[in-house]
């Protein structure tokens, strides 16, 4: 299993440098062909209540950040696409311990070859997780059910790309192998399905598959974006209707001065190797968000 891990990971990065030798020094430099951002928030929310206030509430300390970036390259029919997404939130209630309020790392990286107006070939990898701990609260006492790395998920896929615009993307990948980790074995004490990993195993690899991806960003004014991502994943080995993961993420982001924003996130997700039921989680900040990027 290892070796086939080993080889599927060489094979990726070597695409990626052939890809990168085709490209001349000049146009690398040359930022006319990049179109790259970096973008970086962060929030602090706070309440607090005397201990006679009738209408009722907890004190409570709440601190968020997101970081976004992009780098995407494009000359001729050649494309190479970079998104980075990285959300991290705490929260801490009188009487109770420091916890999560939100939790996300998404790594996507694209090569694209145009093959029409609207429609391109690529090749793609995808990797998503989450940085800290995760606890069910439910009982007496917290109970870890997730960490960095499990679960994480690496996707591959291979296929055709309809782009009628910058806004609007739509993957079809009848060829996405995907791995799945659990490096955490004791998980499976606490959560039966281990996300899918085999118990006693730390890693699950998925073959025969097929992807989904679509991605939908727009400037809707000047002072309000909204960015969504549905990713659909299909095992062909396990296909049923009931079988098939499905996960949105929604970020939008309406600027209300220069630097100060309100973030609304929302993560959807079905996924009957986690839960048999929808999962889902959302967040609304206010706070700073710093954007640099090489294009107006």
């Amino acid at each position: 299993m290892m070796k086939k891990v080993l080889l599927l990971c060489f094979c990726l990065v070597y695409g990626m440098q052939i890809f990168a030798q085709d490209l001349d020094t000049e146009d690398v430099q040359d930022t006319t062909y990049w179109d790259s951002g970096l973008s970086f928030g962060l929030n602090f929310n706070q309440a607090s209540f005397s201990g006679n206030w009738k209408a009722g509430g907890v004190n409570s300390v709440a601190f968020g950040s997101i970081l976004t970036g992009k780098a995407n390259y494009a000359k001729d029919k050649w494309s190479w696409d970079n998104q980075l997404e990285m959300i991290f939130g705490v929260v801490k209630n009188e009487g109770q311990e420091l916890r999560k309020s939100n939790d996300r790392i998404f790594f996507d990286s694209k090569i694209g070859y145009k093959i029409s107006d609207k429609w391109n070939y690529f090749g793609a990898v995808n990797f998503i997780s989450q940085f800290a701990d995760g606890f069910d609260f439910g009982g007496d006492e917290p109970v870890l059910i997730s960490s960095f790395f499990a679960p994480a998920f690496l996707t591959t896929a291979i296929g055709a790309e309809y782009k009628p615009n910058e806004e609007f993307a739509l993957r079809i990948a009848p060829i996405s192998p995907r791995l799945t980790f659990v490096n955490n074995t004791s998980i499976a004490e606490n959560v039966p399905e281990n996300y899918g990993v085999p118990i006693g195993s730390r890693i699950r690899t998925e073959w025969l598959a097929a992807q989904i991806f679509m991605t939908y960003n727009k400037e809707i004014t000047e002072n309000l974006a909204i960015n969504t991502r549905y990713q659909l994943f299909a095992n062909y080995e396990t296909l049923a209707f009931n079988t098939i993961d499905h996960r949105l993420d929604i970020t939008v982001i309406a600027k209300i001065t220069e630097f100060v924003d309100v973030t609304f996130t929302s993560i959807n997700v079905y996924d009957i190797d986690m839960d048999p039921g929808i999962q889902y989680s959302q967040a609304l900040a206010l706070g700073i968000l710093y954007k640099v990027g090489n294009k107006k």
